[in-house]
Formats: C-alpha cells, structure tokens, sequence
C-alpha cells in the first residue's frame, strides 16, 4: 500500500447482516494492512456497528450504517455513525456493556458525540504499524 491518504465511504442497512458487511468492507479496505492491526480494527467495527443495529434503532424503524475511513501511511481513522435514537442507558440490553469499552482497548482514541441531525457518530483513530 502506499502512503498517500485513502478514503472509503460506504452506507448500509442497519440489519444483522450489517456487521459482517462492515467486517468485510473494512478488510477490503485495509488489505496488506498488518495482521494484528487489522484485527484490532475488525474487532472494533464490529462492536461500533452492533451497538448501531441493536440499540440506535431500537423502537424505531431501522435505518442505515454509515461507515467512513481515512489512511494515510499508517494510520487510520474510522467513524461509523447512524441515524437512530443515539445513546441512552438500557436496562434490557441484550449484551453485556462491555463493547465500547472493549474499542477503546484496542483504538489509540474513540470519540462518541452526537451528529446536529441526530443519531450516534463513534470516530476511532487506530495505528496500523
């Protein structure tokens, strides 16, 4: 790969299909990347794009993932984003809470902030050296 910056933009059903289809995008992406970083950043958008699907759109008809990514040399940095109902406690949650927490182990930074039109935008900066 080279050390000019690339850039990925790619939107998708917010579905069980969705984090696969981010998995497989990103990996595309990132081909030649080092085996340990790439799965770092699997592991990561896995965890970001679940959290869209079953909880951004919960009550509420679903909608769409947006998965954005910009290399340039070794670095990379991600934001996946959605259009739900953003981020709120949830006693009912089917998962253990241990997703973002478990990003930002393996990013160097995660920042979650809220888009003006709504929803939930988790921007993550990974090293791939």
């Amino acid at each position: 790969m080279t050390d000019h910056a690339l850039s990925f933009r790619r939107s998708f059903p917010a579905d069980r299909g969705a984090p696969a289809v981010a998995r497989h995008a990103i990996r595309e992406f990132l081909r030649g990347a080092d085996p340990v970083a790439l799965s770092d950043v699997l592991l990561a958008v896995s965890e970001v794009v679940t959290n869209c699907v079953v909880h951004g759109y919960r009550d509420a008809p679903a909608g769409d993932v947006e998965l954005e990514a910009q290399r340039e040399g070794d670095r990379l940095v991600l934001s996946v984003s959605d259009d739900g109902r953003g981020m709120a406690p949830r006693i009912d949650s089917p998962g253990l809470g241990l997703g973002l927490p478990l990003v930002s182990q393996v990013a160097e930074r995660v920042d979650i902030s809220v888009p003006a039109g709504g929803g939930t935008l988790v921007s993550m900066r990974f090293s791939l050296a």
